[in-house]
Formats: C-alpha cells, sequence, structure tokens
C-alpha cells in the first residue's frame, strides 16, 4: 500500500513489465476515477433533468464504496509485491493512483458536497478541496523521500485523511464548521505527528475495518432499516480515531514538559 505497506522496487530490467502489484495499484486507481465519475454524472443528470442540483446520498455511498474497494486494493498491492515482487515502477505506479483515489476524488467530492449548497462561498469551498489534494500530493512526495527513525508515519496517511474527509461529508451539512474540519484534516496530513504504522495483526483490523464499512455503507445506500445508525457509527469513529491521536501525542507532551519541570524544581 503507498502508505500503508511499503512497496519495494523491482530490477530496473522489468520497468515495463507490470507485475499482479501493478494490477491492484491499477485497480485502485480505477476505482477513484469512477467514484467521480458517479458524482459528476449524478451532478450533471440532476442539472440537465430539473435545472438545479441536490446531492443523493446513493451516489455518495457508491462513490464511497469505490473509494474503499481502491483503498482495499492499496492495502493489498504491498503485501501481493513482497510476496511475488514488484516492477521498476510500482512505487511510482501506486503514488499516482493514490493521488486519483486518496487525493482528487475526496476533493471533488467536497465540491460536490459543498460547491452547491449555497451555504458557503464557491472560493472557500474551493480552497478547502484543493487543500485535501495538495496536502495528499505533499504527504506522498515526503512519504517517498522522508523516513522517521520510529518507522511510523510522520503526518495523517493519505487513505485515512481521504476516509476522514468522506466521514465529514457523510455526517454532517456544509457550513463553517465542517469546511473548517476538511482544512484540518488537511493539516494533519502535512504535519508532523507521527501516526503508527498497521503492521501484523493491526494490518489485518484495517482490513476488517474497511469490509465492515463497504458493508454498512452498502446497506445505507440500499435504503434498509438501521442504515442511518450504522453510518453514523462508522463515520464517528473514523473521526474519533484520527483525531484521538493527534490529542494523545499533545497529552504526552504536556506530561513530559510538567515532568521536566519538576524535575528542575526537585
Amino acid at each position: 500500500m503507498g502508505e500503508l505497506e511499503e512497496e519495494p522496487r523491482g530490477p530496473v530490467g522489468k520497468a515495463f513489465r507490470l507485475s499482479a502489484a501493478d494490477s491492484l495499484s491499477l485497480g485502485n486507481a480505477l476505482s477513484g476515477f469512477l467514484a467521480v465519475c458517479v458524482l459528476a454524472w449524478s451532478a450533471i443528470s440532476d442539472l440537465q433533468s430539473h435545472g438545479k442540483f441536490e446531492p443523493d446520498p446513493r451516489f455518495f455511498g457508491t462513490a464511497v464504496v469505490l473509494l474503499l474497494i481502491g483503498a482495499t486494493c492499496d492495502l493489498f498491492d504491498g503485501l501481493v509485491a513482497r510476496r511475488f515482487r514488484a516492477s521498476a515502477m510500482g512505487a511510482e505506479l501506486d503514488n499516482l493512483a493514490d493521488v486519483i483515489s486518496f487525493g482528487f476524488a475526496p476533493a471533488f467530492m467536497v465540491v460536490i458536497w459543498a460547491g452547491f449548497s449555497g451555504r458557503l462561498p464557491l472560493w472557500l469551498v474551493l480552497c478547502a478541496a484543493a487543500s485535501v489534494l495538495l496536502a495528499g500530493v505533499v504527504r506522498l512526495a515526503r512519504f517517498a523521500c522522508v523516513k522517521t527513525k520510529s518507522g511510523d508515519f510522520m503526518g495523517l496517511p493519505i487513505p485515512m485523511g481521504a476516509m476522514t474527509v468522506v466521514s465529514i461529508v457523510l455526517l454532517f451539512q456544509p457550513n463553517y464548521i465542517t469546511i473548517a474540519g476538511i482544512f484540518a484534516v488537511a493539516w494533519l496530513m502535512v504535519s508532523r505527528i507521527e501516526y503508527p504504522k498497521p503492521k501484523g495483526n493491526v494490518a489485518a483490523v484495517v482490513l476488517a475495518w474497511m469490509m465492515i464499512n463497504v458493508a454498512c455503507l452498502s446497506i445505507w445506500a440500499s435504503g434498509l432499516a438501521g442504515g442511518d445508525q450504522l453510518i453514523t457509527v462508522g463515520a464517528v469513529m473514523q473521526i474519533a480515531i484520527v483525531a484521538a491521536i493527534p490529542l494523545r501525542v499533545l497529552v504526552f507532551k504536556w506530561e513530559r514538559r510538567r515532568a521536566g519541570r519538576s524535575e528542575h524544581v526537585g
């Protein structure tokens, strides 16, 4: 996975041969592209039919399911690369796919969610969407160039950032507070806060979490009983997990600072 599982590079002689891992990366990119197409088609068809656009939760649900499929491909491509070898362009394909699925697609979703609401200035909506895209691009570039001493991620990984943006879009109506939340997610992606890397059992939990989210979103988008509660719980947990780590870091720094002052006084 671009950030949840680093993909090893293959020999130069195989630069133009697609590996199994590359196919998963391409599946990730295709999923992101289809998510954008679903949202664009919903807006275009509504405008042509009624002259105005009102976002339909079913289209958002379909787009999010596609992004989760992309995230699943992203989780497995690094694992497959380690097991069956990677091509020389595997890492680059992986990052490019991540830009589409976890940078451009959620940014476009923000535009569809808030741009047609009439509640916020269009320039502010575009700035929020652009912040998600640009933060994701910078995040991926830094991931390729900078390694932390602990081996954890510096900043919020872009798939987690995308899913948090999606959770805000699904949970809330567009207003100044929720747009501030979008900016906050973009900042977390380029921050120096270290997020733990899922390994072993934790990676299995991440995969299970994705599958549960796909099931919840499918129930919600189908209008079945209990779907609203399921999607609310899932989205709240996603936001809570992402917010809890930087809060824990701040508390840890404060405790260490207080302990240092106590030792100095003693």
